[in-house]
């Protein structure tokens, strides 16, 4: 067992950080794939579009899953962010370890360790294609939400 830090847990060999209070256990109450689902859930009540989660573990060791979704303009997107990272925080103590592509916010990446979030315009998004980059890893059904 590994020791425990206020903040801090070790779950699958990866360091994950979320936000303590004193009335709950230091543990994210979670699974990855929930995370992505919880995740993509999120995007979609923000009218995200495209929403897709790709299943990353058998072809990389740095997360387990790929949440990819679309804004209309860059006003969008980051309100797609900005939502997720709320109600992460708010409802599972869950923060990104970082966050990249403010302030310009035409492909924001959110890494919660165990998922990414990718939120991209829809110009952005169509010049990098990660589905077509990544498109021998299965891809999960985002309706499937808790």
């Amino acid at each position: 067992m590994t020791p425990q830090r206020p903040g801090v847990c070790f779950r699958q060999t990866r360091l994950c950080r979320f936000v303590t209070t004193p009335d709950r256990t230091d543990a994210p109450d979670l699974t990855s794939l929930e995370t992505a689902r919880r995740i993509s859930a999120l995007c979609e009540e923000k009218l995200a579009t495209d929403v897709a989660i790709l299943d990353m573990r058998a072809v990389c060791d740095y997360t387990d899953y790929f949440v990819i979704a679309t804004g209309a303009n860059t006003r969008q997107t980051k309100a797609i962010h900005d939502e997720v990272l709320a109600r992460l925080k708010a409802d599972h103590r869950i923060l990104p370890r970082s966050t990249g592509g403010l302030p310009e916010a035409t492909w924001i990446v959110d890494d919660y360790l165990d998922v990414v979030l990718h939120v991209f315009t829809p110009e952005t998004r169509e010049h990098y294609r990660l589905e077509d980059l990544w498109n021998d890893v299965p891809k999960l059904e985002a309706a499937a939400t808790g």
